[in-house]
């Protein structure tokens, strides 16, 4: 038993693998230490899969598939089983939210709402379950044609490490509701909730095989995952270079479908009528939430000059207001990054834009000597060429830049191989309406930032993928359509 910070202890069976139904060591008998990022010790050793337990789960999974109940349930029946999950999960907030909080560093007050948000998620899903269906074609022939929506088989997920449950949940709640079976890769930095999260799904009812969780690291259990001749489709988060490899090994092998959910570099835009203090309080929010390990996080902010000087005072002053600590504490705002590496990089590229030229308003340090804590950091006077105005730093860093003309910002916020989301400050709706149609990205927020929902569709253009999560899209990503065709005699019309 592990114990945790606010009086839990972690039962030692889930850390170890999932699969058909059962928690089980690695063939190897490897495991691996998931470490607390507050302190950097050891919270837990956990079993770390091979390809040889990503094959046990994989198999699993097929037979599940091919032989099992699940995908031959009525949706309702489905449905119901995942609504029973997610009454589990709510049972278990508190838990959940301090696995989340030990392992990612995420702050606790964040995680204990998290969790409530994946369930209703799932209850999202299943209420979907029931509601999959094709469609009668009219032809020109003499012919009866309708098209069949079927689950695509057995799904590999492999999951980032910034979100562990929300993600979790993103990947796994519409390919269940769909009818799939799964291997879940969850990231070695943050393994322990989705096996606390196979747990419930077992007590709820869902079948042996039907979800698998194998914790392990990327280039050796997500590699047989991408690779497997046997799984169906993959799909991944995280960045945009390791979702290249995944592409290339679904290629090599069986042709399998891939969905992508990788890096962003977004553009937040902020216009001269818009209020300084409230777009200041957006900017901030938007590259610290979440200690900037955010996917989405507003890691350029454009300003344009008639009411530059005012926000970059607001903005610095708010950043220096910003509270990092312990992520238990309710008053902290921010806790430490996720893992010692992670850590090394952001203050790697903090190096880059000092060496760079670009001007160093606040932060830019490490924090105290134990744990991976960062100041909130903002660099003013970034040019485009500079390293920290390309890269995905995955850190709260922020490039801070002036514009003078709305075209102007249109093309610097395009001017990235990225393109997941961008954020946009305006009371005039003429310039929101274009600038919104302007930016090649998946996701533009006006006068808001982070805000997901269920049902609203999120992905990628350009290099940060391609495929939907959330809202019907996500159901349909884990969908075969099958026509079917007959011919029809002495039909009195045509």
């Amino acid at each position: 038993m592990g114990s945790l910070s606010n009086g839990h202890s972690i039962d030692i069976k889930f850390t170890k693998l999932f699969i058909n139904g059962q928690f089980v060591d690695s063939v190897s008998g490897k495991t691996f230490e998931t470490i607390d990022p507050r302190t950097g010790d050891v919270i837990a050793s956990v079993a770390e899969a091979t390809k040889e337990d990503v094959d046990a789960a994989v198999q699993a999974a097929r037979h599940a598939f091919d032989s099992g109940p699940w995908p031959r349930m009525s949706g309702s029946e489905r449905g119901r089983i995942l609504m029973k999950w997610a009454d589990l999960i709510d049972q278990h907030t508190e838990e959940i939210a301090t696995l989340d909080t030990m392992d990612a560093g995420k702050l606790f007050q964040f995680c204990k709402m998290e969790v409530p948000s994946v369930a209703n998620m799932l209850r999202y899903y299943a209420g979907a379950a029931d509601k999959i269906h094709g469609e009668v074609l009219k032809t020109a022939g003499k012919f009866h044609a309708y098209t069949l929506l079927e689950p695509i088989g057995v799904v590999g997920h492999i999951i980032p490490w910034n979100f562990p449950s929300s993600l979790f949940f993103t990947k796994v709640s519409p390919s269940l509701a769909a009818g799939c079976t799964m291997v879940v890769k969850p990231a070695e930095q943050t393994p322990l909730s989705a096996l606390f999260y196979a747990h419930l799904a077992k007590l709820a009812g869902i079948p042996d095989g039907v979800l698998n969780v194998v914790p392990g690291f990327g280039k050796i259990a997500g590699s047989a995952v991408s690779s497997h001749m046997d799984i169906d489709k993959v799909s991944f988060t995280g960045s945009t270079q390791t979702g290249r490899e995944v592409m290339q090994a679904a290629a090599k092998s069986n042709l399998k479908q891939v969905s992508l959910e990788l890096g962003g570099k977004s553009p937040l835009i902020v216009f001269d009528d818009a209020d300084v203090d409230t777009a200041a309080q957006l900017a901030l929010i938007g590259i610290l939430f979440n200690k900037g390990e955010v996917c989405v996080a507003g890691s350029r902010v454009f300003v344009q000059e008639g009411i530059y000087d005012e926000f970059e005072k607001k903005l610095v002053e708010k950043a220096k207001a910003w509270v990092v600590g312990d992520p238990f504490e309710p008053n902290v705002q921010q806790g430490p990054q996720v893992d010692k590496r992670q850590f090394e990089k952001i203050l790697s590229y903090i190096e880059h834009g000092k060496r760079e030229g670009a001007t160093l308003l606040t932060g830019g340090k490490a924090i105290g000597n134990k744990g991976y804590y960062i100041e909130p950091t903002i660099f003013a006077n970034v040019k485009e060429d500079m390293l920290i105005a390309k890269d995905e730093i995955f850190g709260p860093v922020m490039a801070l830049s002036k514009f003078k003309t709305m075209e102007e910002a249109i093309e610097r916020a395009n001017n990235t191989t990225y393109g997941l989301a961008a954020g946009i400050v305006t009371k005039n709706i003429d310039i929101a309406n274009t600038v919104s149609r302007s930016v090649r990205a998946g996701m533009i927020w006006v006068n808001c930032y982070f805000i997901f929902e269920h049902d609203i569709p999120f992905g990628g253009y350009k290099a940060s993928g391609f495929g939907k999560d959330y809202g019907m899209e996500a159901l349909h990503k884990y969908l075969q359509v099958k026509s079917v065709v007959t011919p029809i005699y002495n039909s009195p019309w045509h």
